[in-house]
């Protein structure tokens, strides 16, 4: 494995890791290896793209990030992140802190949008609606911040007549997504694409013979493994050291594409369906 020497020049990530290598197994020491060539580097990548470098598996790597104290992979990028984010400095004249966070934000929301022509498979799109154009029952399943996402989702579906079960408690996630039909969907979201109650969903989905569609920003991770059709949308993790809302925009954008490529299949429900939703919505508006 090529080593790369300016992620290789120390830090305190690369420190932590290296004072624990010895200690780790064959397998485990390639994926800390990977994690020292990648640097900051890492927060772009999944942890199946980590376990491919590595020549591994999924589960190892997360176990490589406890043996070495984290608490998963999700962790260590974070880690990583923040080796790889420089102070603020203080603000100079004319140099205002406040228009430069819009400026980095709205770069960063519109690099997410301009990749989903990229990432975006429209034949995956349209097999995505037509499942859910046929299913007799759709579970959404997310956790932490794409759960704004979720609720769109189910909204969404449920005003073009969907069937939609959106269970804001995980274990009930998982028995839903259980009991789905074999011609059920779980629509599953989830920008990193391992977080665990997600991913139980809809592998639980897919042992009822449901079809999952899976949504997130990496095209290799647990979540798509476990998905039928897999929408790829994401933008970068962080921005100032935070997690930013570029991914969630990408992911609404997908959904926006994806209801509408549903609309076309159900013309007539659709309409029904969308004129009760605005009669609601008016009997709540001044």
């Amino acid at each position: 494995m090529e080593q790369n020497s300016a992620t290789e020049s120390g830090g305190p990530l690369a420190a932590r890791i290296r004072v624990r290598l010895p200690e780790l197994p064959d397998t485990e020491a390639r994926v800390a290896r990977v994690a020292l060539e990648q640097g900051p580097a890492l927060v772009h990548l999944s942890v199946s793209d980590v376990a491919a470098l590595a020549g591994t598996a999924p589960s190892t790597v997360v176990r490589a990030c406890q043996r070495l104290g984290f608490r998963g992979f999700q962790e260590l990028k974070i880690e990583a992140a923040r080796g790889a984010v420089a102070p603020t400095p203080p603000a100079a004249d004319g140099d205002d802190p406040a228009a430069r966070a819009l400026a980095d934000t709205v770069r960063a929301s519109r690099d997410a949008l301009d990749g989903l022509a990229a990432t975006l498979d429209p034949a995956v799109v349209a097999a995505a609606a037509a499942a859910l154009d046929s299913a007799p029952r759709v579970v959404v399943a997310a956790a932490g911040l794409s759960v704004a996402v979720a609720y769109d989702v189910a909204y969404r579906l449920r005003a073009l007549g969907c069937l939609v079960d959106a269970p804001a408690d995980a274990l009930t996630a998982q028995l839903a997504a259980a009991q789905l039909p074999p011609d059920g969907v779980c629509f599953a979201i989830s920008h990193t694409g391992a977080t665990r109650s997600t991913v139980d969903t809809a592998r639980r989905a897919r042992a009822a013979g449901a079809a999952v569609v899976a949504l997130t920003s990496y095209a290799r991770s647990p979540l798509s493994e476990a998905g039928t059709h897999v929408l790829v949308a994401g933008g970068q993790d962080l921005v100032f050291g935070l997690e930013t809302s570029a991914s969630r925009i990408a992911h609404l954008a997908a959904v926006d594409t994806l209801t509408h490529t549903l609309m076309a299949l159900r013309p007539e429900q659709a309409r029904r369906h969308l004129h009760l939703s605005a009669d609601v919505t008016a009997d709540h508006a001044y």
